[in-house]
């Protein structure tokens, strides 16, 4: 037993030590600073049956304060209203536009198409991609402007502060940020020029124009679910620089409404992310070690010292990304059902069961 709990204490040890490095160095962009004069933030949403959400995320974005903004929707088929709502703001407002897109074509899942519409639309110096469901914080656009310029970084992502309204979400949504802090060496940082290490947050992600262009935009990753995560390895791919910041000061949202939906949304991208044959045995073995075999070794030391690296870390995580507090203690309950997420989604794979999402379906892409 002893041998076994000194195991879990150093599956525990990693994670908190380079969450704790990634959190000191996370880069927290200022209120007030000035993108380079002539800066134009296109503020770009595609949007498909988001009629519940897409007037408060326009309302936001117009709010942005330090540079010139235009908002670029574009209606992907919805049936729920959602063009009227953005006509009728474009009426009143120049700022905002709405584009239609065309069918799907083969090869293409829909949220990278529409993205790729709004980008040839946009006449912004940035683009600056976000979900129906994100609201920007008003100093948003020109922080991610000026810290993409100061620092000639080509792509600035975060994660949006995650509004967490239901016990399904909390067991859910919390992961996002705390594998990235906790797993990802560097933390997305543009100090690593790996691609392997790039990251990224398909809800709120700024790309100089003119380096989203040169590598081909989203049609250089038009088959993906993962849009976030293979944009900014596109980019990093063609030489450019890509940033992972604090996001929860620029902008908040709700991905998900209940346990359902949280779990189809992250069946999805599990397909591009942990759950393949080979990585999801080495991620198990990462991430239960850690978080969930250390309550099976009590009461020896060494688990007992486990678990309060691992709550240490959770804690510090839903500090900095300002989730509520109540989520953590349902910690362990979280790594479960994150881990059966990803093993349903590689059983799916390896059946041949397509993905979906907003009523599409797409061939089960081809796992490593």
């Amino acid at each position: 037993m002893m041998e076994y709990a000194t195991i879990a204490l150093v599956l525990a040890a990693l994670p908190a030590l380079l969450g704790t490095i990634n959190l000191l160095r996370q880069p927290r962009l200022r209120d007030g600073d000035v993108p380079p004069p002539g800066a134009l933030v296109s503020i770009l949403v595609p949007a498909r049956n988001e009629a519940a959400n897409i007037g408060a995320c326009i309302a936001a974005a117009l709010a942005s304060r330090g540079v010139a903004v235009e908002v670029v929707v574009a209606d992907d088929g919805s049936d729920d209203g959602t063009g009227g709502i953005v006509a009728g703001i474009a009426a009143r407002d120049a700022r905002v536009r709405l584009i239609g897109v065309p069918p799907l074509p083969p090869g293409w899942t829909g949220k990278v198409h529409a993205c790729a519409c709004l980008a040839e639309a946009a006449r912004g110096t940035h683009l600056l991609f976000i979900d129906a469901d994100v609201r920007l914080a008003p100093g948003a656009a020109a922080a991610m402007a000026a810290h993409a310029a100061a620092r000639d970084i080509a792509l600035v992502s975060g994660v949006p502060r995650q509004r967490i309204g239901s016990p399904g979400e909390a067991l859910t949504v919390p992961m996002i940020n705390l594998l990235m802090l906790g797993y990802l060496p560097g933390g997305g940082r543009a100090v690593s020029r790996q691609v392997g290490m790039a990251a990224a947050c398909g809800q709120l992600i700024l790309c100089a124009a003119a380096a989203y262009r040169a590598v081909g935009g989203h049609a250089a990753v038009r088959a993906t679910l993962h849009d976030g995560l293979a944009l900014a390895r596109a980019v990093r791919a063609a030489g450019h620089r890509t940033e992972v910041v604090d996001g929860a000061p620029l902008a908040t949202c709700r991905m998900y409404r209940g346990f359902a939906e949280a779990w189809g949304g992250f069946m999805k991208n599990a397909r591009e992310g942990m759950a393949t044959p080979l990585g999801l045995p080495v991620w198990t073995l990462l991430l239960a070690g850690a978080h969930l075999w250390p309550w099976a070794l009590l009461p020896e030391w060494q688990a007992v010292l486990a678990l309060v690296l691992v709550f240490g870390l959770r804690a510090a995580v839903t500090w900095r990304a300002r989730e509520p507090w109540w989520t953590v203690p349902l910690h362990p309950l979280t790594m479960l059902v994150a881990l059966a997420i990803q093993w349903s989604a590689l059983a799916l794979w390896l059946m041949g069961r397509p993905a979906g999402w907003k009523g599409r379906a797409y061939p089960a892409t081809k796992a490593a």
